[in-house]
């Protein structure tokens, strides 16, 4: 049990230094190989951001535990929403000015509906997964081609200022990129035995770990992004990066699982109680960003609301656990 903890503990630390090095020397080199700053940010970036889940959930449903995986997924998004962009819009409100997220919106809203119509039979097929693999494939190219024709949008502009304050060598490029993607692997890997071991333990299922522990492990990368582009007043870096994180965990994370490992028997508590909360916050998100009755913003008042609506779910979360 402690070596557990300890796994967890140091598994959570260097997957974040390496989903950092990962992430920055992976948009330093797109930006040296003349990528646009906008694709960088939207792609590149987003992907790396991501990159801890899928890493993490491709591990798990290797080692047989697609559960933790799925967990994952919607648990993350859960944290993305209801934890990040609540304590990032309580240190700084965040405005939404980019007219690309504000596209992204309503297309995250389709994609976790989606999500939940294929869980409501209560398993993912192998060629389900497969489908939410296409429509994130789909998704990358919609972005490639916003990339491309968003010239002028606010989300570039924030973008290539956050890519000439982290410029670097091709050289010291290329090394991070590959150090961070081998360190993110070997943490994913000790991070979901660490998780498993004490999901055991305890006796608590693989989905109840992974919507908590791994799940809030996996977003800390975004946690510290997004903080850190509030405080810059970069807000459409930090609300950007949660939206697409979003978008990737539902289409890629729960696809590669799903691939690895179809789900024959997904409890119906994962839609009555974790779909429902991620997607009663996505809807929560939009309504804030788009700004129906004003300028599409969140503040600190809807911050701390999105920090209650977390902790109330955590706390029932604890309690099914604890009964």
């Amino acid at each position: 049990m402690l070596i557990a903890s300890l796994a967890i503990l140091f598994g959570f630390a260097l997957l974040v230094w390496s989903a950092d090095r990962f992430v920055d020397g992976a948009a330093a080199s797109a930006g040296h190989f003349g990528m646009p700053p906008l694709l960088i940010g939207m792609v590149v970036v987003g992907f790396g951001t991501s990159a801890p889940e899928m890493v993490v959930s491709a591990m798990a449903s290797l080692d047989g535990n697609p559960e933790l995986a799925l967990g994952n997924a919607l648990g993350s998004n859960i944290v993305n929403i209801g934890l990040i962009l609540g304590i990032t819009a309580v240190i700084a409100p965040i405005a939404v000015q980019s007219k690309i997220i504000r596209k992204e919106l309503p297309l995250l809203i389709l994609i976790s509906l989606f999500a939940g119509l294929l869980l409501w039979d209560g398993q993912l097929t192998r060629i389900e997964a497969l489908v939410l693999l296409a429509g994130f494939f789909g998704l990358i190219g919609w972005s490639i081609y916003s990339g491309l024709k968003g010239k002028g949008d606010a989300l570039e502009a924030e973008t290539e200022s956050e890519l000439q304050a982290n410029d670097m060598p091709l050289k010291n490029a290329l090394m991070w990129l590959i150090v961070g993607l081998v360190l993110l692997v070997v943490s994913s890997r000790i991070l979901v035995w660490g998780a498993v071991t004490i999901a055991q333990s305890l006796g608590v299922s693989d989905l109840i770990i992974g919507l908590t522990i791994v799940a809030l492990g996996t977003s800390l990368p975004e946690l510290a992004a997004s903080v850190a582009a509030a405080r810059k007043g970069e807000h459409d870096i930090a609300i950007g990066n949660v939206v697409g994180s979003n978008m990737f965990n539902i289409l890629a994370v729960i696809g590669i699982a799903g691939t690895i490992s179809p789900m024959s028997s997904i409890g119906m508590e994962v839609i009555y109680r974790d779909w429902l909360v991620m997607m009663g916050l996505t809807v929560a998100l939009v309504v804030m960003c788009l700004g129906f009755r004003g300028p599409g913003r969140i503040n600190r008042f809807e911050g701390g609301l999105l920090l209650l609506a977390i902790s109330a779910y955590n706390l029932f979360l604890i309690s099914t656990i604890t009964g």
